[in-house]
C-alpha cells in the first residue's frame, strides 16, 4: 500500500470497510433465499407442464398416492367412478381465483368397488354481493353413479382460524373426516377437471396454475449487486478522500511559496513609504525610534 492511502489502515476507515464485509454477507443470504424460491417455483412449473395435460390414469392405480402422496404425483390426472355424498359437502372460504375471493365446494365422493371416499373439490363459487359471508349460489353435485376426472392435490395444513358451520378454514383432510364422521382419503383430494354426467349448474372451474417462475433470478442478480456496491462505495470514498488530501497539501504548499516571494516586496513597500513620510517630516514614532537608533550606532 502506498504511502497516500496509508489512512486506510486507521480504525475509522476498517470499520467502514467491516460494516461493507456485513452487509456482503447479508445480501449473499438474501440472493440466496431468493434462489431457493426460483428452484421451488421451477419444480412447480415443471410438475405443472409434466402432469396437468397428462392421459388420465384409473384411481386405482394411483390410490397410495391419495394416501401419502409425493411432491411428484401433484396434478396427476385420475378417472374414477362412483357417487357424492352431497350431506357432507362443506366450502372452502378464502380462496382466490383469477383475482377474485371466493370458496371452493368440497364434496365427498365413494369411489365404486371400494371402500374410499376422496374428497373433490367441484369448483369456485363467488360470495354474495350482499352477504360475504356465503357465496351466491351453491349447486347440487349429480346424484348417482358419476364418472370423474380429476387431478390430484396434496391436502394443506391447518390454520389456527375458525370457520362458520358448513365451512372450513383449510382443506384439512384429518379435521375435515373429524367434522363429518366418515374416514377421507388422509393425503391428497381431487381437483374437478370433468363431470359425466354434466349438471346444469356447476361451480366454476379453478384457473390453471401459472408457469411463471416469477423475478426470483433478477432478484438474486439485484443482491449479489447490492453486496458488491458496498466496497465499490468505500473503494470510490477512499478515493475521493485521498484526493482531498493532495489538493490540500499542494494548497498548503502553494501558500508556503506565495508567502515566501511575498515577503521582500512586502518589506521594500513598507521602507519606501517610511521615506516617503520621512521626506514630507510627518515621521511617526516608529520613524523617530529607528532615526535615534541609527543615530547612536553614527556615534559609536
Amino acid at each position: 500500500m502506498t504511502r497516500r492511502y496509508r489512512f486506510l489502515l486507521t480504525p475509522r476507515w476498517l470499520g467502514w470497510l467491516a460494516l461493507c464485509v456485513l452487509f456482503a454477507v447479508a445480501c449473499s443470504f438474501l440472493a440466496q433465499w431468493q434462489l431457493d424460491r426460483r428452484e421451488q417455483a421451477v419444480e412447480e412449473i415443471d410438475r405443472v407442464v409434466t402432469n396437468y395435460d397428462a392421459a388420465p390414469v384409473r384411481y386405482a392405480s394411483v390410490r397410495e398416492s391419495f394416501v401419502d402422496p409425493a411432491a411428484d404425483d401433484e396434478w396427476t390426472v385420475v378417472e374414477m367412478t362412483g357417487s357424492y355424498r352431497p350431506q357432507d359437502m362443506r366450502l372452502a372460504r378464502n380462496r382466490s381465483n383469477s383475482g377474485s375471493v371466493g370458496y371452493e365446494q368440497l364434496v365427498p365422493f365413494a369411489v365404486a368397488g371400494t371402500d374410499d371416499v376422496v374428497v373433490v373439490s367441484r369448483g369456485w363459487l363467488p360470495t354474495a354481493s350482499e352477504d360475504g359471508s356465503q357465496p351466491a349460489s351453491n349447486p347440487a353435485p349429480p346424484e348417482g353413479t358419476v364418472e370423474l376426472t380429476v387431478r390430484l392435490k396434496p391436502g394443506e395444513p391447518a390454520i389456527d382460524r375458525g370457520a362458520p358451520d358448513g365451512q372450513l378454514a383449510s382443506i384439512d383432510l384429518s379435521a375435515y373426516a373429524e367434522q363429518i364422521g366418515v374416514e377421507l382419503m388422509p393425503g391428497a383430494y381431487g381437483r374437478m377437471a370433468e363431470e359425466d354426467p354434466a349438471p346444469a349448474q356447476a361451480p366454476e372451474q379453478l384457473a390453471r396454475p401459472s408457469v411463471d417462475e416469477g423475478p426470483h433470478l433478477s432478484y438474486t442478480m439485484q443482491w449479489y449487486a447490492f453486496g458488491a456496491l458496498g466496497f465499490i462505495g468505500w473503494g470510490y470514498a477512499a478515493r475521493l478522500h485521498a484526493r482531498t488530501r493532495d489538493a490540500e497539501a499542494l494548497a498548503a504548499e502553494e501558500d508556503d511559496r506565495h508567502a515566501a516571494v511575498a515577503a521582500p516586496a512586502q518589506e521594500r513597500m513598507q521602507q519606501a513609504r517610511r521615506l516617503e513620510r520621512l521626506r514630507r517630516g510627518k515621521p511617526s514614532d516608529e520613524d523617530l525610534e529607528d532615526a535615534a537608533v541609527e543615530d547612536s550606532l553614527v556615534d559609536r
